[in-house]
């Protein structure tokens, strides 16, 4: 149990160290960048997972066609 806490999410403090190694690494120029490919990399994944529950939803919808046929 106390395993699954050591790989949680991280928490507030971390997330400034986190922020902080980003600025030192990679600079402020690069931060909007890094949140542009953030947000269109999580924009394109809800488009993908959109995509697949529609052709499950649809997948379902032709099978009880099939088995009537």
């Amino acid at each position: 149990m106390n395993a699954m806490l050591l790989f949680g999410m991280p928490g507030g403090a971390e997330w400034i160290i986190i922020a902080l190694a980003v600025l030192i690494f990679f600079g402020a120029k690069k931060i909007p960048e890094f949140a542009k490919g953030l947000g269109r990399g999580i924009r394109e994944f809800k488009d993908a997972v959109k995509d697949v529950k529609k052709e499950v939803d649809e997948a379902g919808k032709e099978v009880p066609k099939k088995i009537e046929e």
